[in-house]
């Protein structure tokens, strides 16, 4: 059980379950009038595809040996805690901003640029989902 792919595959078949009975609860509808089940449902069962596929493609493919650090996930933690309490208490601008800089402190290489380039497409995303879908997000 050694396997990176492997474990990588139950994992999303996991969340996948676990979001898929979770919109269980609610009406499906059908196709040409959706209820609010039928989105995660669909989402669900296309995450739990991906995973079959990849617990399927791990016994094909080398064996990646699993490892973890666990100060990266400590640092991917730290990063989605902050951003939810800046996005509550200040704007959700900063904390997008403190996400991506601190989550990249969990990788290989750190680019203040590639940061700055990240934290404007997620911002412009951001605006997309105020303006054009009228989200109420704390942007500012």
């Amino acid at each position: 059980m050694n396997n990176r792919n492997f474990v990588r595959g139950l994992c999303l078949m996991a969340i996948a379950l676990l979001f898929g009975g979770g919109s269980l609860n609610y009406t499906m509808g059908e196709l040409s009038r959706s209820g609010p089940g039928l989105f995660p449902m669909m989402i669900s069962t296309s995450l739990f595809v991906i995973g079959l596929l990849s617990v399927v493609r791990s016994h094909f493919v080398d064996p990646v040996p699993l490892d973890y650090s666990v100060k990266n996930i400590a640092l991917i933690l730290l990063s989605l805690v902050g951003f939810s309490v800046i996005s509550q208490y200040v704007n959700m601008i900063l904390g997008i901003i403190f996400l991506v800089f601190c989550a990249t402190f969990a990788g290989t290489s750190y680019s203040v640029i590639r940061n700055l380039k990240i934290s404007a497409g997620l911002i412009a995303v951001a605006f997309a989902f105020k303006h054009l879908l009228g989200l109420s997000l704390p942007l500012y």
